[in-house]
């Protein structure tokens, strides 16, 4: 049996209502993704013209005794760090979503208005 067209209308609606949230889920998610991998685009570069700018002011003023290396490799070891976080880690962040998840429920944002 074929439902009357206002249900109809109203599962196509509800479905439809559920398809643009999940688009909407979808963008913020790439979204979030492409800035962290701005980010990180923007660290690095910042990086290599600090370290390069170093090196020159290093060799030029004090050339016998080196110490662009310490900045070098401490700076290095964030910029790999936050590269690792972006590229490797990248969507699992499974303490955030379940925080967040809570978070949802506590406020009654969920859908869910009992408290945690």
């Amino acid at each position: 049996m074929i439902p009357p067209s206002d249900t109809f209308s109203s599962i196509e609606a509800g479905n439809l209502e559920k398809t643009l949230m999940q688009q909407q889920v979808e963008y913020e998610t790439a979204r979030a993704r492409a800035e962290a991998k701005y980010g990180f685009i923007v660290h690095a570069a910042v990086y290599l013209v600090v370290m390069t700018t170093l090196v020159i002011i290093d060799l030029l003023t004090s050339p016998g005794h080196i110490w662009f290396v310490w900045p070098l490799a401490g700076w290095g070891l964030a910029v790999v760090l936050h590269g690792a976080g972006v590229f490797l880690v990248g969507e699992r962040h499974s303490m955030i979503d379940a925080l967040t998840e809570r978070e949802m429920r506590r406020t009654g944002a969920g859908g869910n208005d009992r408290p945690v």
